[in-house]
């Protein structure tokens, strides 16, 4: 049974993850090297185990939360799809049970939004998990003056947590902001389709997605 451990060691993957991050950069995206894709990781996996889903489904969580951005080594657009047909040989050749591969296809080419619909429950903690790694940290340019929305937003976000009230069928995105440098309004504008994708993700768990931006309900 091929497990996150194998994933997380293999030389190509990495190489993959590495190569599709410097293509971003190159086109002036925020980090989606393996910080981004360790935290999408153990989110997708925590948000399963809190609400009680098996083990094999909360590895599975992990894999594809690792996996989940490798296609923009392809192009950024459409990388969802481009990264799931790449994780599918990847798994496959990996020697993959074809069940575990088909639920971690899927969830990769739907987590982005536009295209993406939360088909399973690890595409759905895929999405949570990825569209609430919002952070300063993840801003590549040092330059504040030429920041565009986008390094706004994201440099503006001083903590971001994502909480699963089990016992209230909520999941609640807590963003701590400083409005100096990104309003709410400009949240919404780059980050309303995403938002509304977790809306989908949350209800496919069973629960309600919840956006507090200091200490404010705004979803």
């Amino acid at each position: 049974m091929i497990t996150f451990d194998d994933v997380k060691k293999n030389p190509a993957i990495n190489v993959y993850i590495t190569r599709a991050d410097e293509t971003l950069k190159v086109l002036g995206f925020t980090e989606h090297s393996f910080a981004h894709v360790a935290k999408v990781s153990t989110v997708a996996a925590k948000i399963l185990k809190q609400l009680g889903y098996s083990e094999r489904e909360i590895e599975l969580a992990k894999i594809a939360g690792y996996m989940h951005d490798i296609g923009n080594l392809v192009n950024r657009v459409d990388h969802s799809q481009s990264g799931a047909v790449m994780a599918f040989r990847i798994l496959d050749n990996m020697g993959m049970d074809p069940e575990d591969i088909a639920a971690i296809v899927s969830a990769i080419g739907n987590h982005d939004e536009g295209v993406g619909v939360p088909v399973n429950a690890i595409a759905a903690a895929l999405i949570l998990a990825d569209k609430s790694d919002v952070r300063r940290s993840r801003v590549r340019n040092n330059d504040e003056t030429t920041f565009d929305i986008h390094d706004r937003v994201n440099y503006s976000v001083i903590t971001s947590e994502l909480i699963v009230e089990k016992e209230k069928g909520i999941i609640r995105l807590k963003l701590r902001t400083d409005t100096a440098y990104g309003s709410v309004m400009d949240y919404f504008e780059i980050f309303l389709e995403r938002m509304i994708l977790c809306r989908k993700a949350a209800e496919k768990l069973g629960l309600s997605f919840k956006l507090d931006i200091n200490g404010q309900q705004l979803m």
